[in-house]
């Protein structure tokens, strides 16, 4: 079974290579109407209600996930076409690609109206106050944490746990970008949702970041820049899997990320990363590429590990009874 798994994992690469994301009914959007519905309900402002409706959420998405990943478990056929679709639904890596690709482009060409229209796409900053320079950090900074988030992390928990893998980490995920905010409406409301996407990324964004620092050479950076300034800098940043992936990225590029940083709901002074000089068009172009190949890596890698999983699990199990 652990090979229809690791298959499924490939295939469902591939798909979002080939495909993109699905066109209509998108399951995250579908998601995202029902955490906003089931919000309107539970909001309180207090932990335990962000609690109760991380929990309601979350724990129905991995249920489903449970349901489905049964449908396989006596045919390795089933479980890599069930793992291949739900990995295709999670997966954001080439969305993140043809969204940075287009913001290189637009700040190539000096289109900067166009340019901060399209940040939001991206990440949460607020576009109206970045010039070229600022734009290319974000977009680089966007690049890094996604690929963690959005390709490494859902393999990976897909290498783990299958289907139900998926499927909750994508809500985890979701839930965070939703409601894990630091201002006012959501500091104890969304605290639940915010604390459980760290510990679901504290393996994930690691493995991006050494992944990063492997692939750093294949877009002509420095895999030496990429892991001293990820040891360096990545512990100074306030989150503790967010500064992983943008530390390795930052040294990969020789570029310097970090800084204050502005959002709608106010702006965080964040550490910097990274001695490089400032980003432009062309950082964006090839962090885009460099995401394309630790999107690549981590295929390889969760393959691996879903393979090598069960094996694992039943040495440990005998050298316990022994």
């Amino acid at each position: 079974m652990s090979l229809g798994r690791a298959v499924g994992l490939v295939l469902g690469v591939a798909a979002d290579a080939v495909l993109g994301d699905p066109k209509r009914y998108h399951p995250v959007a579908g998601f995202g109407r029902a955490a906003a519905a089931l919000e309107r309900r539970l909001y309180r402002d207090h932990r335990p209600a962000g609690a109760a409706h991380t929990a309601v959420l979350v724990g129905g998405t991995v249920l489903a996930g449970v349901a489905v990943e049964r449908l396989g478990r006596r045919s390795p056929v089933v479980q890599a076409l069930t793992t291949a679709a739900a990995t295709w639904v999670v997966l954001g890596g080439s969305s993140l690609a043809d969204e940075g690709t287009a913001m290189g482009r637009e700040l190539d060409g000096g289109d900067l109206d166009a340019a901060r229209n399209r940040l939001p796409n991206l990440c949460g900053r607020e576009p109206r106050t970045l010039d070229t320079l600022g734009l290319a950090k974000a977009t680089v900074e966007s690049v890094a944490e996604n690929t963690s988030d959005a390709v490494v992390a859902p393999l990976f928990w897909g290498a783990v746990a299958g289907v139900p893998g998926l499927l909750g980490y994508r809500a985890v995920n979701t839930l965070d970008a939703m409601i894990g905010h630091r201002n006012e409406r959501y500091r104890r409301f969304g605290w639940a949702a915010a604390r459980l996407d760290d510990v679901a990324n504290l393996l994930p964004s690691r493995l991006a970041a050494l992944l990063t620092t492997a692939g750093a050479p294949v877009v002509g950076g420095s895999a030496g820049e990429a892991w001293k300034t990820w040891r360096r800098d990545a512990a100074a940043h306030p989150s503790p899997n967010a500064g992983q992936a943008g530390a390795a990225f930052a040294g990969a590029l020789e570029v310097r990320l970090g800084g204050r940083t502005v959002y709608a709901h106010g702006a965080e002074d964040r550490p910097v990363l990274g001695h490089g000089r400032n980003p432009d068009a062309g950082h964006v172009t090839r962090a885009v590429e460099l995401s394309r190949v630790v999107g690549a890596s981590a295929a390889a890698v969760t393959a691996v590990i879903a393979l090598v999983r069960p094996r694992l699990r039943r040495a440990v199990r005998r050298r316990t009874s022994a």
